[in-house]
């Protein structure tokens, strides 16, 4: 099944395998597209992923968590992602950019010194950071910036969009009562702490074509005390695709619930596939394509979820870090990626760009 042809609401893919939306620190230092970030995604279409996710893209500035992400917060940044998706394009491959808010998860330095914004004002152990609560105002004008950035998105040519729903997050610290203890209509209980992803999603509808593609990527579980568990998840993703979602990547924790998303040190076949679990809950509850993302790194454990119906779409990032064209030698035969999960590819504060640490050593 792996290698099947599948169509995501309109986006003809010619394989089950997405690349997941990776940070890749190779936009310039104002957000544009570069050369070297374009090539990197030459190389993604050319190693015979069936679509790619980008990595997180900026839709407002209180939101910048990482340095040199791309941006599509202004028009500006049109022209240069056009060049991005054309090169993606001639190669016959599919791209969909991420729309992001950093949240409670962004360092000061990257804000102009600026206290980052959050759902409440809740410490986070992982940055030593209290962020601000952010006011009703700045609510509903980050939601207009997703809107707004949806249209950027099409006319710089992409296939769809992805919501980032997971990860801790601003989408995800709404949806989750650990970081949302708010008590108006944007928390309080379940349904209002919904409020902000559904404006969201309403907003992006409202600028994109009828039958442009949207995705999320969401947490089945923040992995935290107090945070979002996989029945609450479940029943969000319920209002999601009857909202019109058209798939849902499913993964799970934030920052502060540590390596929970990026396990490390993932050598046996049981230990792949850390999602498995909950994203088959997923599976079983909705009539929309679910993808697994998490620690996949042996082709026959990809097959086997396709093939037990526990997901629809295997996504992967890590592996495509170090071997670009992986999906390709897994199709010619190649059984396992070459990652060995050291994680040291995130440790992006040292590296002039994202990249396997393991190579040439």
């Amino acid at each position: 099944m792996l290698f099947k042809p599948y169509n995501l609401s309109g986006i003809e893919i010619e394989n089950r395998f997405i690349r997941s939306a990776t940070y890749e620190k190779r936009a310039d230092v104002d957000g544009f597209a570069t050369d070297a970030l374009i090539e990197f995604y030459r190389e993604l279409a050319k190693g015979g992923v069936g679509l790619i996710i980008t990595g997180n893209a900026l839709v407002h500035v209180s939101g910048r968590s990482v340095p040199q992400m791309i941006c599509i917060h202004k028009d500006h940044y049109i022209d240069k992602l056009k060049r991005l998706t054309k090169a993606i394009h001639n190669l016959d491959g599919k791209v969909i950019i991420q729309l992001v808010h950093g949240g409670r998860q962004c360092f000061p330095a990257l804000l102009g010194g600026q206290q980052p914004i959050a759902p409440s004002e809740v410490y986070d152990p992982s940055t030593k950071i209290t962020p601000r609560e952010v006011t009703n105002e700045e609510i509903w004008e980050i939601i207009e910036a997703f809107g707004d950035a949806a249209r950027r998105a099409m006319y710089a040519g992409f296939d769809g969009i992805q919501i980032h729903g997971a990860h801790g997050y601003l989408v995800s610290e709404f949806l989750s009562p650990h970081t949302n203890r708010r008590d108006d209509y944007w928390g309080g209980d379940e349904e209002r702490r919904f409020h902000f992803l559904e404006e969201v999603y309403k907003a992006i509808k409202k600028e994109a074509a009828d039958n442009y593609p949207i995705l999320i990527k969401m947490n089945a579980d923040d992995f935290i005390e107090g945070g979002l568990k996989p029945k609450e998840s479940i029943r969000i993703a319920k209002r999601l695709e009857e909202l019109g979602i058209c798939a849902i990547e499913v993964s799970g924790g934030m920052y502060e619930s540590g390596i929970k998303t990026v396990q490390l040190n993932i050598i046996k076949e049981e230990q792949e596939a850390y999602f498995r679990d909950n994203c088959r809950l997923f599976k079983k509850e909705l009539n929309i394509p679910v993808i697994l993302v998490g620690g996949i790194r042996s082709k026959s454990v990809a097959e086997d979820v396709l093939q037990k119906g526990d997901a629809d779409l295997i996504s992967i990032s890590r592996p495509l870090i170090r071997e670009p064209d992986l999906p390709n030698k897994f199709k010619e035969g190649k059984e396992k990626a070459d990652c060995i999960s050291c994680n040291g590819c995130m440790r992006f504060q040292k590296l002039d760009m994202v990249k396997c640490t393991q190579i040439n050593k």
